[in-house]
């Protein structure tokens, strides 16, 4: 999420659209989101995979944002199953199994298990624990994505 000037912000989905929503659009069918206005308190949010929370009283949805936001552009989406393919292939290259994974890593076993099905977002530190594990290198690359004119859609 980037917040822009005014009450406007950008929200990146899961799908990799980028949606630019004005908080404005909505002063007139609930006008306590004027509060908004004060910068400080539109800083003072956080995101959660429901919404956009700032106090008790304003929030938003992340499905009013999705639906009423104007695609601005699409990056790559991030998917954990990456990872999950990553340590799933290690581990058969090695066959070795997830049990005997978790015995070299003090990693639960189910907790191996959610990471290769992509359903777990481990932190550096236990895929630091896994690689060393598996003897394979553990690189953590973060590259910026020049739009093309097929993923960007101009303001």
């Amino acid at each position: 999420m980037k917040l822009r000037e005014g009450v406007t912000l950008d929200v990146t989905f899961e799908d990799g659209l980028v949606k630019r929503y004005d908080m404005s659009n909505a002063f007139d069918d609930y006008p306590p989101l004027r509060a908004l206005e004060d910068r400080t308190l539109f800083e003072s949010c956080h995101l959660t995979p429901y919404g956009i929370i700032w106090n008790d009283k304003l929030d938003i949805s992340t499905t009013a944002i999705y639906d009423e936001g104007i695609t601005v552009r699409k990056v790559k989406p991030f998917r954990n199953v990456d990872v999950g393919e990553a340590v799933g292939l290690a581990r058969a290259t090695r066959s070795i199994s997830q049990a005997a994974l978790a015995e070299l890593t003090g990693i639960d076993q189910s907790d191996i298990s959610k990471i290769e099905r992509g359903i777990a977002n481990p932190s550096v530190s236990t895929l630091r624990k896994i690689a060393d594990a598996l003897d394979c290198n553990l690189v953590v690359k973060m590259e910026p994505v020049a739009p093309d004119d097929t993923d960007f859609y101009p303001e």
